[in-house]
């Protein structure tokens, strides 16, 4: 079924409330520029974000040396009502291209599929993307089944610490993430990018420190590694993550959740 989306640029508050109700994970990105909001008949139907990771311009230099963060978008949130068709999210990524191509000047539109959740990267493979690699990266399954990033363990280091009788440590040991009944998880993530003009397509060609092509991952190549013992590091079946019961991330949902954006909204 084909949908003609109406996008526009919605208030934040709108667009985390949509994603914290129909994405898989609440946690949002720090950098976000746009909140994007597809409109069927004047309802909200979908949400995207555009902004870039943690380190915006060493992600692009990476892949295009020379280029900066003015050079792309990363999707940060992608979600839809549940009572849309299943080719819905390849139909929103067509309509944020052509929201980009006619509102700014990058040349890429990149993400990543979360493998770690067990996401390869069907809807951008159904959306012509380009496949540039897949790497592997941790992230810690917490005794609540919470999915937690190492950059947010800096309370759980200091507790470690204290736990060892040291001064400081800047990871989690194997012997206190026993203790605490945490598991350290490496999972493999997929880069995917779209080039958005001739310029772009000709710096994949020749200009890139990666082999974009078409051989796009699947299912099978999902894997996950048990690394919370050092000596001792196993293959395993994918793990379970929630947000239920989430608490290491509740800073994050939280601020997101704040009155005062509310408040900042109704000025």
């Amino acid at each position: 079924m084909k949908f003609d989306f109406e996008v526009k640029e919605i208030h934040k508050v709108y667009a985390i409330d949509f994603v914290q109700k129909f994405h898989y994970s609440p946690v949002m990105p720090k950098l976000t520029k746009y909140f994007l909001g597809f409109f069927i008949d004047g309802d909200l139907k979908g949400v995207l974000t555009l902004g870039w990771g943690t380190q915006p311009r060493q992600t692009i230099n990476k892949m295009f040396p020379g280029l900066t963060s003015k050079d792309y978008y990363e999707i940060g949130k992608m979600c839809m009502d549940d009572d849309m068709p299943r080719n819905s999210e390849s139909q929103m990524i067509s309509a944020t291209v052509r929201w980009i191509k006619k509102n700014t000047d990058c040349l890429f539109l990149y993400t990543m599929a979360d493998g770690i959740m067990g996401k390869c990267g069907y809807v951008y493979q159904a959306s012509n993307f380009y496949f540039g690699e897949s790497y592997w990266t941790p992230v810690y399954l917490m005794e609540n089944g919470e999915k937690l990033h190492p950059r947010s363990t800096k309370e759980l280091c200091k507790e470690n610490a204290k736990f060892l009788g040291k001064e400081k440590v800047f990871w989690m040991t194997s012997d206190f993430m026993k203790h605490k009944g945490i598991k350290k998880i490496n999972g493999l993530m997929f880069r995917y990018i779209y080039p958005l003009n001739k310029t772009a397509k000709k710096l994949m060609k020749r200009g890139s420190t990666l082999d974009w092509s078409k051989n796009y991952p699947k299912e099978k190549d999902l894997e996950w590694i048990d690394a919370t013992d050092r000596t001792e590091k196993r293959y395993i079946e994918k793990p379970n993550f929630t947000f239920e019961d989430a608490k290491y991330n509740l800073k994050n949902i939280g601020e997101h959740r704040a009155e005062s954006n509310l408040k900042e909204f109704f000025k």
